[in-house]
């Protein structure tokens, strides 16, 4: 864009200086987005800042007449690539009053969960009673669901996830912005998938903190990854029901939203709960920010093939077949899946066993 629009009025010079004034403008944005960022991370009330921010940024643009702030933009473009200094000084300072912040704050959480000095104090004890009418996978269930809602590093997962999901179907219900097949199909394997690639990718890995104490009762990893599957299938409703509106105002068929909720609880799930035999790095269950950053290449791969796959797929059935068939087709290959789930849970257990001894020396060593 620079060299096409600059160079002819103000030479190469000009688009580097101009080049170099976006770059900078690029470094505080990612300070400010750090920021907004970790304070979301801590309360949830924060996200007032960013819609604080950006509602005003409009409204002076937008509102009067004759914006002194679309001028100010203008001028700070052609202070850049006037190589005015001042600009530059300017952009730095505040790059400089952003970091300053974030390493004070970055600094007190970090202090604070290295030395224990911000455990959270439970108001309310939930004893979720009602899974012990299921026997040994009901208790699993019901230690699944408390680590979801009762560490930080969880819920702060699980409510982020929870806001994309609420946010994603709204605007494909009662907007025009996804309007389209592709997008609206993108919509839905996110929604569908989201809580399988932010937890379920990490399978095991939160258990890596009490690892020895599952692996002293027999067939306890059993009946864990049957909670789990059962568990996260059934959350798989929240979206389902947040769609509703989207099938109401005939932006997605019924048909469509039953075959995506079968698909990701059949195949998107059956890929996760490979991971289970794969992932041996211990998670920290309440650290946020002072936390080991986990990974590895297995589950970059899965988490991409079970995002990316089912939009393929539906790309190259749709243009084959009739929606309708496509639809069916995605359908039954879930279904398939779902009363395949004993046969391919007991086979990730039996895997995991064979390696049992050396995930649990991973667990051990990368514990904090």
């Amino acid at each position: 864009f620079s060299f096409l629009t600059i160079t002819k009025f103000f030479g190469v010079s000009g688009v580097f200086a101009y080049l170099i004034g976006i770059l900078l403008l690029i470094i505080a944005n990612n300070y400010w987005y750090l920021l907004c960022r970790t304070l979301i991370n801590e309360r949830i009330w924060w996200i007032l800042l960013p819609i604080a921010f950006y509602g005003g940024i409009g409204c002076l643009l937008f509102i009067p007449e004759d914006s002194p702030l679309f001028y100010f933009f203008m001028d700070l473009g052609d202070g850049y690539i006037a190589g005015n200094v001042l600009y530059f000084l300017g952009t730095l300072s505040v790059i400089l009053l952003l970091w300053l912040i974030n390493r004070k704050i970055m600094s007190g959480l970090i202090y604070a969960e290295l030395a224990k000095t911000d455990d959270t104090q439970m108001k309310n004890v939930s004893e979720y009673k009602f899974f012990e009418r299921y026997g040994e996978v009901g208790e699993y269930m019901r230690l699944e669901l408390k680590m979801l809602l009762r560490n930080r590093r969880c819920k702060g997962s699980l409510r982020n996830v929870g806001i994309l999901i609420a946010a994603f179907s709204a605007a494909l219900s009662f907007s025009g912005v996804y309007d389209g097949v592709f997008m609206t199909t993108f919509i839905c394997v996110y929604n569908f998938a989201a809580f399988g690639m932010i937890i379920l990718s990490q399978i095991m890995s939160f258990e890596g903190n009490y690892i020895d104490g599952l692996m002293s009762r027999k067939e306890s990893i059993m009946s864990l990854l049957k909670a789990k599957y059962y568990l996260y299938s059934i959350g798989e409703i929240i979206p389902f029901l947040l769609m509703i509106p989207a099938i109401v105002m005939e932006k997605l068929t019924l048909l469509g939203a039953f075959a995506w909720f079968f698909y990701t609880i059949g195949f998107i799930y059956f890929c996760f709960f490979q991971l289970a035999v794969y992932n041996r790095q211990t998670i920290a269950l309440n650290e946020k920010v002072a936390n080991r950053q986990s990974g590895n290449e297995i589950q970059m791969l899965v988490n991409f093939g079970a995002f990316g796959a089912p939009l393929i797929l539906y790309s190259i059935l749709n243009s084959l077949l009739d929606e309708t068939i496509t639809y069916t087709i995605l359908l039954a290959t879930g279904l398939g899946f779902c009363l395949a789930s004993p046969l391919w849970i007991k086979n990730v257990y039996h895997r995991f066993m064979l390696r049992r001894y050396e995930n649990m020396e991973g667990f051990r060593d990368s514990r904090q």
